[in-house]
């Protein structure tokens, strides 16, 4: 019991959410004294019709460290929650689903974010005592305290979309341990094993202070809080959306090519244009991109990015700007300062 204790007071103090993840199964599997063989942390992401379990954390009896799916993992790879009933049921009915005997496998359900569901799935050798069973709900009850703490400090209070101060952490975190390869034909260009490359856009609404100064912050906000829902709708589970303040946005994403990325920015740009804001009407967004290239950086690519979303705003507005397009047009000039983002105080 000490050792729970401990690591209980050690998961309250953990901001990294894998690291939160990680050490959840970790005190689950301790919890059990040893009857635990296999824990899994699940999210449940997707639209109602076709849901899937995408896994934040695994640990497997005589393994040292737990695994985890891969941020930007293939979607048609994950398990469709409709084919594993339990599951289903536990959610439903927000209880837990215990069935079998050798083994036992018990399903927690979580409420793991404001919109969103998950699970912890535990099998075991023997069928858990009541006692193990309240231990359990208790280490998951300490352990959403501190998921609600972190949602608190990394998502923007109106839009429940990621803040600013998250981005660098993140921006190095889901680019971090990728194979980097280089292009012949492009070296500034950097390729993953698999042919995907990351993108970052910038996202601006057009005219948002004629909405402030003609209706007022209070519709200000509701436009600001249907431009949140409308690029969660839009984009995957995992692209990952900021709101970087006022009416400035921010999305990281991973897609095969140029093409690809433009058209998920097209999208948005189409279906903002095509909502009735209540009041407001019609509200159109410009949108600057980037490819991410070698060494990149938080505030290197942003730039970029934001020198493209310029360029659409000063040229029409409501439209998507590619940089690297831009330059090899000779619309933008790159400066090679960019090459270099050092900071010296």
């Amino acid at each position: 019991m000490k050792e729970i204790i401990e690591g209980l007071a050690g998961m309250s103090g953990l901001r990294d959410r894998d690291a939160l993840d990680f050490e959840l199964v970790r005190l689950i599997a301790e919890a059990s004294g040893g009857t635990v063989t296999a824990s899994v942390l699940m999210l449940v992401v997707g639209d109602p019709n076709d849901l899937r379990c995408f896994t934040r954390a695994k640990l497997v009896k005589g393994s040292s460290r737990p695994e985890r799916d891969p941020l930007w993992v293939d979607w048609n790879t994950l398990p469709r929650l409709v084919d594993f009933p339990r599951r289903e049921q536990a959610l439903q009915t927000n209880h837990t689903v215990t069935l079998g005997k050798d083994p036992t496998v018990s399903v927690f359900p979580l409420g793991v974010a404001l919109g969103a569901s998950g699970f912890l799935e535990i099998e075991s050798n023997q069928v858990l005592p009541e006692f193990v069973l309240d231990l359990i709900r208790s280490i998951l009850k300490s352990y959403q305290n501190v998921l609600g703490l972190l949602d608190y400090g990394e998502k923007d209070a109106l839009t429940e979309l990621l803040n600013r101060k998250t981005f660098d952490g993140a921006f190095f975190k889901a680019t971090a341990g990728q194979r980097m390869d280089y292009n012949g034909d492009m070296p500034d260009r950097r390729v993953e094993p698999d042919g995907a490359e990351y993108w970052l856009a910038v996202l601006d609404i057009d005219h948002f202070k004629r909405v402030n100064d003609n209706f007022g912050h209070l519709i200000g906000d509701e436009v600001l809080l249907l431009m949140a829902r409308l690029m969660r709708a839009n984009f995957r589970f995992h692209d990952q959306l900021y709101r970087f303040g006022g009416e400035e946005f921010v999305i990281l994403m991973r897609c095969n090519d140029l093409e690809e990325a433009k058209s998920a920015y097209e999208r948005l740009r189409a279906a903002v244009q095509a909502h009735s804001f209540p009041q407001v009407g019609t509200i159109t967004v410009s949108i600057g991109f980037t490819v991410l290239i070698p060494n990149d950086t938080p505030s290197g690519a942003f730039g970029r990015a934001d020198k493209a979303v310029y360029h659409a705003k000063a040229h029409g507005r409501n439209q998507v700007c590619s940089y690297q397009a831009l330059i090899q047009s000779g619309d933008l000039v790159e400066e090679k300062a960019e090459e270099m983002d050092v900071d010296l105080f």
